[in-house]
């Protein structure tokens, strides 16, 4: 059918080679990735010390809480990838970051939540192309109904979890 050519198997000397997806970081990048979030200052109580979490010898991120997972995706994330990862890698999940952080603003607009509720769509869309079927758990399809939630609860601040699980 001549889907992601880029990822058929690839013949060299009696054997088969698989190659990597746009979407694999080697470890160098992974390495790089981990330095920058190793170095990373922030004011006291924005996060916790993601430094402890970081691994820079293995290119590992591991014992992360919810709220750091929250802040790297609002606030860290697009730094840390810059660069480093394939453009039509990069865009999807700066959409996604953009997404997370108009969502978790203090004061919201419903034009944006519509704005907000339209694009994230696409967001997805474009993330489909990019990661295996196996990837998209239900929990890939919850922001499309995170705007919506927003603009029958209100903002989320006054709805999340954090502080309970601190």
């Amino acid at each position: 059918m001549g889907l992601r050519s880029e990822l058929h198997l690839i013949e060299k000397d009696n054997h088969y080679v698989m190659p990597q997806a746009c979407y694999t970081l080697t470890l160098a990048e992974r390495r790089a990735i981990c330095s920058f979030l190793e170095n990373l200052k922030v004011p006291d109580g924005y996060s916790s010390n993601i430094k402890r979490c970081v691994n820079v010898k293995e290119g590992k991120i591991s014992r992360m809480k919810a709220h750091d997972c929250h802040v790297f995706m609002l606030d860290q994330l697009t730094p840390a990838f810059r660069g480093i990862v394939h453009k039509e890698v990069y865009d999807p999940l700066v959409e996604l970051s953009v997404f997370f952080k108009e969502l978790s603003s203090k004061v919201q607009n419903t034009e944006v939540l519509d704005k907000l509720e339209q694009n994230i769509v696409i967001t997805l869309c474009k993330l489909e192309r990019i990661f295996p079927p196996s990837f998209f758990t239900i929990m890939m399809h919850l922001p499309i109904h995170l705007a919506q939630e927003a603009r029958i609860a209100g903002p989320i601040q006054y709805r999340w979890m954090f502080p309970i699980e601190r």
